[in-house]
């Protein structure tokens, strides 16, 4: 390979190699305040401690980067391989998940340890002129967003396993919640047609984003903002947790089973509404959206509320118009926040002052679509493909990420997909209908 070829490979290693030490640092500043207890709790089969995360996401490098391209690399101890592999049935056996709590070896020091070990290997890694750089770099790139899904999934573990302390610690120091005012529900109108959604492969996706194609829409509109708190406690207030003919009939026996009557992490306390959040308890914030809601009870609302959810083709063709800006994980606000002014010229919502509509950030918005393949879907060959295809059956896509989102994870295609019973990451909801 001639110096000029050598150059070329220069500027996209240095800006992988850089996005892999930023998104890896990240990681860390999540657990600096962490005791090695904190760091083993695992509150139910859906959820993992922190240390395995942190762990898991350093074998994801090691087993698909390391181990195949690193000539030289070692594993610590090959151990690791089954206790940090998640899914991945082609990759080998597994640790069992619902004990994965019960790993006290190894040790949060080990476990740094073989971080640093990793990441040492994969700076070489990526500053070596081969002829299967370009494999690598996109190798690596996947390997980061792996990890920021599982930054998400660190913090939003962690308050669903400190929620089970009677102290209700708070995992950042408490802030206090600014005054807002109630902001009126309207309508953003769009005359539907045939549209294309789906990543057209262009910059970084994951494979269930695509193939691009065309939908057709039917003439919608869609609400201006998210579902709010203050919404919801008149959902609550009308009986809407007590009516069976506003629920599918699977949501109404896990409701009666579970006993839902509020969102996760909520109670009443002296006639005002608390809930629990990464900052402590705090009292309900009226004009945040409601947050921690499964697709169940998203579906009885939207019933209740005479409409329904949105599609995720009417989600995707109006938020792809708007910029990815919000309230995500970076912002270190760690729970949902009301809608605040902007200085945009977009005017939407006739006769009001502009205010983000929140189609980013602070919670994900449950849609009605299943989680499925479009047309022309091809999962990659080997265990790389077992990252979502198999994942597609019994699940509802989400759209636009939440406060506890990285904000480089964003894009209009992004689609993330929850079993239907499930509250504990930050699930909300927006409403859509029908427009003639």
């Amino acid at each position: 390979m001639n110096i000029g070829a050598n150059r070329q490979f220069l500027p996209a290693a240095n800006a992988v190699a850089d996005f892999y030490r930023s998104v890896r640092m990240r990681s860390q500043s999540l657990v600096d305040s962490l005791s090695p207890e904190d760091m083993m709790l695992q509150s139910m089969e859906d959820a993992s401690p922190a240390k395995w995360h942190l762990a898991h996401t350093t074998w994801f490098f090691e087993e698909f980067i390391l181990k195949p391209h690193g000539t030289d690399y070692v594993s610590p101890d090959d151990r690791f391989a089954y206790l940090f592999n998640s899914y991945y049935v082609q990759a080998g056996p597994r640790h069992t998940r619902s004990k994965r709590g019960l790993l006290s070896r190894p040790d949060v020091a080990e476990v740094m340890a073989y971080r640093s070990h990793v990441d040492q290997a994969m700076a070489e890694l990526l500053t070596e002129l081969r002829a299967d750089a370009q494999e690598i770099r996109d190798l690596t790139e996947l390997g980061c967003h792996h990890e920021m899904q599982h930054q998400e999934l660190l913090v939003t573990d962690l308050l669903h396993g400190l929620s089970h302390n009677p102290l209700l610690p708070a995992y950042r120091s408490p802030e206090p919640q600014a005054v807002t005012g109630e902001r009126p529900l309207a309508w953003i109108d769009h005359n539907g047609g045939l549209l294309e959604i789906g990543h057209d492969g262009t910059g970084f996706s994951y494979d269930c984003e695509g193939p691009a194609h065309k939908v057709f829409l039917k003439p919608f509109r869609i609400a201006s903002r998210p579902v709010s708190n203050r919404d919801w406690i008149g959902f609550m207030e009308a009986g809407g947790y007590s009516a069976p003919t506003l629920w599918l009939s699977d949501g109404w026996a896990t409701r009666e089973r579970e006993d839902w009557d509020m969102p996760l992490y909520w109670w009443q306390q002296d006639g005002v509404w608390w809930t629990y959040t990464l900052r402590g308890p705090q009292p309900v914030n009226l004009d945040a959206p409601v947050v921690h809601v499964s697709y169940y009870e998203a579906d009885a609302y939207a019933r209740w509320a005479g409409v329904r959810l949105p599609t995720e083709a009417e989600w995707e063709v109006v938020a792809r118009q708007r910029p990815i800006d919000g309230n995500f994980l970076d912002d270190g606000n760690y729970r949902p926040l009301p809608g605040t002014a902007t200085s945009g010229e977009d005017d939407h919502i006739a006769g009001k002052e502009n205010v983000s509509d929140q189609f980013w950030g602070d919670v994900w918005e449950w849609t009605q679509s299943p989680f499925a393949p479009y047309p022309g879907f091809r999962p990659p060959e080997g265990a790389i493909g077992e990252y979502n295809g198999k994942f597609m059956c019994n699940q509802f896509v989400l759209r636009g990420g939440s406060c506890a989102t990285p904000r480089a994870q964003m894009r209009p295609t992004y689609r993330t997909f929850f079993y239907p019973h499930q509250r504990w990451q930050m699930l909300g909801l927006r409403l859509a209908a029908d427009e003639w």
